[in-house]
């Protein structure tokens, strides 16, 4: 029996006050800043490289438009949900009210790609500006504690990544008012960075490093041309990763129902513009030839400019953009998890809440370790794959979402309605499995490895321990 959970019973749980429930403390400029804090962060400032040398060259700029356009379609489709359903969960708890309890934990074993992986492949490229900046100041630390085993070189554990992750496991134990301020702090420093690094690149861009704008495709599908700004896009698309985690603070929004769509809209908006920006600036610093296997590409073009002094200003600026991405992915996690155990589909251990500090704080323990070990042992590429891949078919879910809610509970109010349905939500699965076809054979057989092991969890035990499940069968 296909399981839904009704949106009133998650609608109330959403009102619930007092110990054992998250504490509501965020307001609309929080939530924009916290998606704002998730999203300009190791897509922007490394992956911009890589997608430029590899893929689309100067046209990395319209691969970030392509991205954004997905992303856009989808967006609309999670403010419809997270300001009718202001529950902690995002397209978790969505897909329990419209799909049914099975794809909720599908949807859910599959976030766990996007959040805690994601926080993952930030912290490993946090390591990797880390480094530059001891650089700065003629430290280095030894290859066997900044490259795992599977890079070579020496590798053994990349140190640095472990550590941030776990500081900021052990932040948001603390408290998620505490971790907002953090993160509202650190998002005006990397914004002012973006900014300045616009700014002051713009006079020393060379158009001849523009042309052509588009580079001509070499015969292999995604390198340069038309297919090659696809499969930017699919790269880059990492870079807008975060604006749904807006979504997983519902429960902790004061006015979720005017908030969620500010805060996720909002980001996503201020967001894309400062991407095309900054690219544009990126790729006419210097030929983009020179960002391949380069981890580091804004400090590299930057350095033409002459502003030597802004150098390690730069680094430490992008340094703090990285910590608030991690700060936000790690934040989605536990609170997915947390909804996930207060259904009976995890342990009880998972829905643990802290009694003086109100936070889910054995989830934020749990992915301590289990982010840890991806960021020190899992080297960047694999784990970015990974995360785009299953983030794009929990958009892709949600799109879906919207049009079976609109066909089975028209009445409903929703304080936000995503415009033009069902054509919006059909472009957003479009253009989602079209970015999903661009990326590599390894991430679909990554996918279907990580699926099956869900599979396996939820008729082990969460279909059995299911509080929806031994309500139906009590009744």
């Amino acid at each position: 029996m296909n399981l839904k959970k009704p949106i009133d019973v998650l609608v109330a749980e959403s009102a619930e006050s007092g110990e054992g429930t998250l504490k509501r403390t965020l307001s609309s400029t929080s939530l924009v800043a916290l998606g704002i804090g998730a999203i300009i962060g190791a897509g922007l400032f490394s992956l911009t490289g890589i997608a430029a040398a590899e893929h689309a060259g100067p046209a990395v700029t319209l691969s970030f438009v392509l991205a954004a356009v997905g992303c856009a379609f989808a967006g609309l489709c999670y403010a419809e949900f997270a300001s009718m359903i202001p529950v902690a969960g995002s397209a978790y708890t969505y897909s329990y009210a419209t799909m049914g309890e099975f794809m909720a934990w599908i949807i859910g074993w599959d976030l766990v790609l996007e959040y805690a992986l994601g926080a993952a492949t930030v912290g490993v490229s946090w390591s990797g500006y880390f480094n530059k900046l001891l650089h700065e100041f003629g430290l280095e630390l030894p290859s066997y504690l900044t490259k795992t085993f599977a890079e070579g070189d020496g590798g053994g554990i990349n140190l640095p990544a472990v550590i941030i992750v776990s500081l900021l496991s052990l932040l948001l134990m603390r408290g998620t008012k505490e971790s907002a301020s953090l993160n509202n702090f650190l998002v005006v420093i990397k914004v002012a960075v973006v900014l300045l690094f616009i700014g002051l690149g713009w006079k020393f861009v060379n158009p001849a490093y523009h042309t052509p704008y588009i580079p001509e495709n070499t015969g292999v599908y995604g390198e340069f041309g038309i297919s090659g700004i696809a499969s930017g896009a699919a790269l880059v698309f990492f870079a807008f990763i975060g604006f749904d985690a807006v979504s997983t603070a519902a429960q902790e929004a004061k006015n979720p129902q005017k908030g969620m769509p500010v805060g996720i809209l909002g980001s996503l908006a201020v967001c894309t513009v400062l991407y095309v920006l900054f690219a544009h600036v990126m790729t006419g610093l210097v030929p983009f030839q020179i960002f391949k296997g380069d981890a580091s590409p804004a400090a590299t073009a930057f350095k033409v400019t002459g502003y030597s002094w802004l150098q390690m200003g730069l680094i430490i600026a992008i340094l703090a953009g990285y910590t608030s991405v991690i700060l936000v992915m790690l934040m989605g996690q536990s609170r997915v998890f947390y909804t996930m155990s207060k259904d009976g589909l995890l342990p009880k251990f998972f829905g643990s809440i802290h009694a003086k500090y109100r936070t889910p704080y054995k989830t934020n323990l749990f992915f301590m370790v289990f982010v840890s070990l991806f960021a020190g042992f899992v080297p960047v590429t694999d784990l970015g794959h990974m995360v785009s891949i299953g983030t794009l078919l929990a958009f892709s879910l949600v799109c879906i979402g919207v049009m079976i809610l609109r066909k089975t509970d028209p009445n409903r109010e929703r304080p936000f309605r995503t415009p033009l349905v069902p054509f919006v939500p059909i472009l957003g699965i479009i253009v989602c499995v079209y970015l999903m076809y661009s990326l590599p054979i390894e991430a679909w057989i990554r996918l279907a490895i990580w699926m099956a092991l869900g599979v396996a969890i939820y008729f082990l035990y969460g279909k059995g321990n299911s509080v929806l499940g031994r309500k139906n069968n009590q009744g």
